[in-house]
């Protein structure tokens, strides 16, 4: 488990359309948030150039969820260049081989590598129309989150639901759970499917949480983050 302080368990999902909307939400947040995760959907609207500016011009710590998921050399390879920025976690898919090479892409660095296991809007139903294998689906998960720290994941994104038998095992030693799907008490549901409220997942055992539209969605954002670390602080 991470030694991360009670502020830094709160990854803020900055998941607006672009660069220049999401650099005011941080400026309305102010130090009540200082770890922000940039998604795929940012990239197109300066998302790295955006990661870059908080995190060398703000301080701030950066997720870099882009997921990814190709032949291990274009892995290693696209690592490499994402390294380069200096931001702090970077997912990919936790098949074994893509962890194995983006380990190898982000050798030398601080970048920790993040292995997905089965996204938090997708049940039994979305895996059966995707011809995946048969079986519970927190077994599944749990089963993946083995085998890419075996791989040598830095740690894994699963939801709060299964944070507690990941963190039982053995390979988890030492390893990161970061958990989405994380929405306070009364927020909506909106595309997640298998949930928990902030205290809920770091009682399970997640080192950090991702909360978004419940946060920049709010009237009041920093309210919002405050509320949420307030009950991690709890």
């Amino acid at each position: 488990m991470s030694d991360a302080n009670t502020t830094d368990r709160l990854i803020v999902a900055l998941d607006v359309p672009n660069a220049i909307e999401a650099l005011t939400l941080t400026q309305r947040m102010g130090d009540a948030v200082s770890f922000y995760k940039i998604g795929l959907g940012m990239l197109t609207g300066g998302g790295l150039a955006l990661a870059n500016e908080l995190k060398q011009e703000h301080g701030k710590r950066i997720f870099l969820d882009m997921k990814l998921f190709d032949i291990g050399q274009t892995v290693e390879n696209a690592v490499r260049g994402l390294a380069q920025f200096d931001l702090d976690f970077l997912t990919v898919h936790g098949d074994p081989h893509v962890v194995r090479a983006a380990k190898a892409g982000a050798a030398g660095t601080d970048l920790k590598i993040l292995a997905v296991t089965i996204l938090t809007s997708l049940d039994r139903s979305d895996l059966d129309d995707g011809m995946m294998r048969g079986g519970d689906i927190a077994d599944l998960v749990v089963e993946r989150a083995d085998r890419a720290f075996d791989a040598g994941a830095d740690g894994i994104i699963a939801s709060p639901n299964e944070a507690a038998r990941i963190r039982a095992l053995g390979s988890a030693d030492g390893r990161l759970i970061v958990t989405p799907g994380v929405r306070p008490a009364g927020a909506a549901d909106d595309d997640q499917k298998r949930i928990a409220t902030p205290a809920a997942a770091i009682g399970a055992g997640a080192d950090h949480i991702v909360v978004g539209r419940p946060v920049w969605r709010a009237q009041n954002p920093r309210d919002a983050a405050l509320a949420i670390q307030a009950e991690l602080g709890a």
